[in-house]
């Protein structure tokens, strides 16, 4: 790992807790948030992610959200806020309201009209130009699985990652072969530019590729086990890192099931949070459905298997 990178480490992606009434629940996400950032290793938390629901949240509360989580933490860590929106003119709006509640850093996400419709090869790297020009943080630039028409070839990523202040990137291609391609390009060509995997279900894989940290939503889970992982490949201790996977790898099963996180992933880590005691509630936004006693129950058998839970409790 390189010292002069600017985003080393393990970022939990958090979720948001929300009351009866689906509004933001303040105390709660105060207390998860300083929860998460109490855990050694713990070099950045991001809120507005997938796993905190953004798509399901208001603009004004994307931007409350921040303002809780640096409050919260009062600079003890960085706070980066996930960025979602169909035009650019929008996305400006949620960088600049990002910068100024706080936030040092803005994940980038693609327009998901381009899911759809796929984009024009060159809008690419203009969108990310006209969202960095506008703030004087930190902008990632979040790449989506090479099935979706939303993701970033590397010819594309390296020109996203000369623009200034563009300077990580969240490497999610679900492809190992081009995991692989866009990890050497971007260590060849763009050195002091930091490569942080999002493969909750490829942890081990992804990282002994030598990159620099982890951001994803496991870390709010179980941030204890995703750094004791990031620094056992560190060190290059294989064994370690095995044996820490192992848990890993029971967990994630248990709240993901197999294969990438799906349309009910973020209701089962609420439920797995719940039942840990961790957030007040395990209420998900609609369209996302309450869970089944099969699924919960699912959950709280992964939880006991490694020892989260005591059979006493739920």
């Amino acid at each position: 790992m390189m010292t002069q990178k600017k985003w080393q480490g393990v970022y939990p992606a958090v979720l948001l807790p929300f009351k009866d009434d689906y509004s933001i629940d303040e105390e709660s996400f105060r207390s998860l948030v300083s929860w998460v950032a109490g855990h050694e290793g713990i070099e950045g938390i991001v809120v507005n992610g997938h796993t905190g629901e953004i798509s399901s949240l208001l603009p004004h509360e994307r931007a409350e959200a921040v303002r809780i989580a640096v409050d919260e933490l009062k600079g003890k860590i960085p706070v980066i806020s996930g960025l979602s929106a169909e035009g650019t003119i929008e996305a400006v709006q949620h960088a600049k309201a990002i910068q100024e509640a706080g936030g040092e850093g803005i994940l980038l996400m693609p327009p998901h009209s381009w899911l759809r419709f796929g984009m024009q090869p060159d809008s690419t790297v203009e969108f990310f130009k006209d969202v960095a020009a506008s703030v004087d943080i930190s902008v990632i630039v979040h790449l989506y699985p090479t099935w979706t028409k939303a993701t970033y070839n590397t010819e594309q990523i390296l020109q996203m990652v000369s623009i200034p202040n563009v300077d990580a990137v969240k490497i999610g291609n679900r492809d190992m072969g081009q995991y692989e391609l866009d990890v050497k390009a971007l260590k060849k060509n763009a050195p002091d530019v930091s490569i942080l995997t999002c493969h909750d279900e490829y942890l081990l894989p992804t990282l002994i590729q030598g990159i620099d940290g982890a951001l994803v939503g496991f870390a709010s889970f179980v941030p204890n086990l995703i750094v004791d992982l990031v620094n056992a490949v560190k060190n290059n201790d294989l064994p370690e890192a095995r044996e820490v996977y192992d848990k890993i790898y029971e967990l994630k099963h248990a709240v993901y099931k197999m294969g990438e996180p799906s349309s009910t992933a973020h209701a089962r880590m609420k439920e797995a949070m719940f039942q840990r005691g961790l957030i007040s509630s395990a209420l998900a936004r609609k369209p996302v459905l309450p869970l089944t006693d099969q699924d919960k129950e699912e959950i709280r058998n992964g939880l006991l298997s490694v020892g989260l839970v005591k059979e006493t409790v739920y």
